[in-house]
């Protein structure tokens, strides 16, 4: 009833299918049970709500929601209200995105999902720096995480690429921030879990954008020379465009079968590649996974700016399959790949993800001991692999990375499935991802978990480390309650008891 009250533009549910919606989430690990579900066209929506909550005392909640694709519940509330950022009801609708062409950037809704941004810009020649590598998440979703693909070890992360956002912090106030105003905020805020503020506009750099991608890809079956040729080519990001790849990643193969996988949909299926005739006796391979941008104009020059960099690397020499298309096909190429997976009932399943950082140093180790140790020759989703360079991302930024100027992520993508094979089980797999980690502490293999989940708020301390006193003090200045995204479970809910309340 508080909320009603507040006079909002946009709209507020409690239509059982919105809450519906908002109690769940792509992992479909944990279920929330929010009161209400705002629809909003402004950041001074959000404000109101939020203030309202702030100045409650009855315990209420914000979680700001955009794709739902959070994994362990992070965009959930139980009490209180889920802002639902993208996708909206009702006549009236938030700004669209706002290219400024000459100055090259983009101001966008932060609800907007990155494929809309991408279309908006495309209409200029423009486009982002930096991607993810599925464009269906929503702007804030990505910058309060970091927002990570093969572009990041030229570019950083998107959380990089930002000039200035505005912000409706825990007290309900509207502040915009960037590297000259509310500098604290702006870095607290990127990579910061939502724990700040929510972001209702991010201003976004852009560069000329593509026509074309010569999309590639190489097998290994020796990790030290995959490992040693992806470091060599990330390693040339401060060259000329011409001597260097756009895009670098990377994923591993544990189970014989064919790599025309779901992360492979646009390579022609007429001539799949049969793994079991490259494949090491009892091992794994590793395919290498590049890109480069061309336009048409230049496309004469392509084959050979291609040729002078493959000539440098040790992949397995019969194993080379290329693919030419076009820039916005090539970015949404995850897309396709789940309207396969829709068509198959193979979508809407829990996903028990685990992404890790690595330091470099102690990769080969976890080669070793997880992919041709503990995963076996089965898998339930794809496995990335790629490095990244750390003097591309901000330290200043909320994001904890290992300790080392080169680092690795491993994506471990898998979908639990109903199928009655146990290995494809959600406790199979949420145990396997248990084992992993304790292999890691026994190594001593420092990993940093990336989208991190943890129960106690000892874990989210040694999580952020050094930044951990940052991290609080920042907490305590713009959410003193405890009020936003509640669901990462860093911090518990603080609201008087009314017992203290005036009568």
């Amino acid at each position: 009833m508080e909320i009603l009250r507040l006079g909002i533009d946009g709209q507020l549910s409690v239509d059982p299918s919105d809450v519906e919606t908002a109690s769940l989430d792509f992992g479909l690990l944990t279920r929330g049970q929010p009161l209400a579900v705002l629809h909003p066209v402004s950041a001074q929506d959000i404000a109101r709500v939020v203030k309202a909550a702030y100045g409650s005392n009855q315990g209420m909640t914000v979680s700001a929601r955009g794709h739902g694709h959070s994994i362990n519940g992070q965009a959930q509330t139980t009490n209180g209200v889920v802002i639902q950022m993208s996708g909206w009801k009702g006549g009236n609708k938030p700004p669209r995105p706002h290219v400024w062409a000459e100055e090259r950037y983009v101001d966008v809704w932060g609800g907007d999902l990155w494929i809309d941004v991408l279309k908006s810009t495309l209409e200029y020649g423009l486009a982002p720096k930096s991607w993810t590598d599925y464009l269906y998440l929503s702007v804030g979703g990505t910058l309060s995480n970091a927002g990570i693909s093969g572009q990041a070890f030229n570019h950083g992360p998107q959380i990089s690429n930002v000039y200035e956002l505005d912000v409706v912090t825990g007290k309900g106030e509207v502040l915009t921030c960037s590297e000259d105003e509310n500098t604290e905020l702006f870095h607290a805020v990127l990579g910061g879990l939502g724990q700040f503020g929510i972001i209702t506009r991010a201003r976004i750099s852009l560069e000329p954008a593509p026509n074309m991608v010569r999309w590639i890809r190489v097998l290994y079956s020796n990790f030290s020379a995959f490992t040693s040729d992806q470091e060599h080519l990330i390693s040339l990001h401060a060259e000329p465009s011409n001597q260097k790849f756009d895009y670098v990643e990377g994923f591993v193969i544990v189970a014989e079968g064919l790599i025309n996988n779901w992360r492979s949909s646009l390579f022609s299926p007429q001539n799949p590649v049969k793994i079991s005739t490259l494949f090491p006796t009892g091992g794994v391979l590793y395919c290498l996974e590049i890109a480069k941008n061309y336009h048409e104009s230049t496309a004469q020059t392509i084959d050979q700016e291609v040729e002078f960099l493959l000539k440098k690397l040790n992949f397995i020499s019969t194993s080379v399959f290329t693919t030419d298309l076009l820039y916005v096909d090539f970015l949404d190429r995850v897309h396709m790949a789940e309207m396969k997976l829709r068509s198959k009932g193979l979508w809407e399943v829990p996903h028990p993800w685990l992404n890790l950082f690595i330091p470099s140093s102690k990769i080969a180790e976890f080669d070793k001991g997880v992919f041709k140790g503990i995963l076996g020759n089965k898998t339930s989703g794809p496995i990335l692999i790629y490095p990244m360079n750390k003097n591309k991302w901000d330290h200043r930024s909320s994001v904890v990375t290992p300790d080392e100027g080169l680092f690795y992520l491993v994506a471990l993508l898998r979908s639990a499935l109903d199928s009655g094979e146990e290995t494809q089980s959600l406790e199979y797999l949420n145990n396997q991802n248990r084992q992993i980690l304790r292999y890691c502490d026994e190594a001593g293999i420092k990993v940093k978990r990336y989208l991190p989940h943890y129960t106690t708020q000892q874990e989210w301390m040694d999580h952020f480390g050094n930044k951990w006193d940052r991290f609080y003090e920042m907490k305590m200045e713009f959410d003193p309650r405890h009020i936003l995204a509640s669901g990462q479970r860093i911090f518990t809910p603080t609201f008087p008891s009314l017992s203290n309340m005036p009568s």
